[in-house]
C-alpha cells in the first residue's frame, strides 16, 4: 500500500510536477507552540535534486514555517492526488529559508519563474529530504483544477514596494508564537 523512497526518483518527480497544490507542515520545539499547516501553490515549488526540493515563498499573513524553521529546522511536505490515480506523498526533511539580498537566495531563486510583483517574494526555502515516502489517498476526493487563483498578485500589487515592506516589519517578523522569523522583514540589508 504505502512505500519508502531512498530518492526522488524520475517517476516521483513528474508525479510532483503534475500536482497543483502541496502542503507544508512545521512546529516549534517543546510541548508549547502550533502545528503549523499551510497549503501551496502558484507553481512555486521544484524538486532540486535527489534529495532536494524548494519553494518560493511570498509574503503572507503569517510565518510559521520560516520562524519554525529557524528554531528546528524540522518541516514535512505533502502532496495529494487530487486528480488521477489516488496517491499521497510525504517528504520528512530539514529545511532551511533564505531572504532576498543572500548568495543562498540568488542561487536558489534562479530556478523559479519571474512574478509580476517581485517586492512580494520573501524567502526561498530549500528542504532536505530525510524520509520519502507514499500511501494509498484512497480517502482523498476527486477534484477539478480550474487554474490559479490572481488575488495574491494583486495585492501586492496593490500594495507596493513600500507596503510589502511596512506589511512584513508588522506581520511576518515573529510567529504566532512570538520565535523569530523573517531576519529582515524590512527587506535585504542595504549594500548586499
Amino acid at each position: 500500500m504505502g512505500k519508502q523512497y531512498e530518492v526522488l526518483e524520475p517517476s516521483l518527480v513528474e508525479w510532483i510536477e503534475r500536482q497543483h497544490v502541496f502542503f507544508v507542515a512545521s512546529a516549534p520545539a517543546g510541548d508549547g507552540g502550533f502545528v503549523n499547516l499551510s497549503p501551496k501553490g502558484l507553481d512555486t515549488l521544484r524538486v532540486l535534486d535527489e534529495r532536494r526540493v524548494a519553494w518560493l515563498d511570498f509574503v503572507g499573513s503569517g510565518v510559521e514555517t520560516i520562524a519554525h524553521l529557524r528554531q528546528n529546522g524540522r518541516v514535512t511536505l505533502c502532496f495529494c492526488a487530487f486528480e488521477g490515480p489516488p496517491r499521497i506523498l510525504r517528504i520528512h526533511g530539514w529545511g532551511e529559508a533564505f531572504e532576498p539580498g543572500t548568495r543562498e537566495f540568488d542561487q536558489l531563486r534562479a530556478h523559479f519563474p519571474a512574478v509580476p510583483v517581485e517586492a512580494a517574494v520573501r524567502s526561498v526555502i530549500e528542504i532536505h529530504a530525510a524520509r520519502i515516502a507514499d500511501s494509498c489517498g484512497y480517502g482523498v476526493p476527486l477534484y477539478e483544477y480550474r487554474g490559479e487563483r490572481s488575488q495574491l498578485h494583486d495585492w501586492a500589487d496593490r500594495k507596493g514596494e513600500a507596503g510589502l515592506t511596512d506589511y512584513r516589519r508588522e506581520r511576518n517578523a515573529r510567529s504566532i508564537e512570538g520565535l523569530p522569523a523573517l531576519r529582515h522583514p524590512g527587506g535585504p540589508p542595504r549594500g548586499t
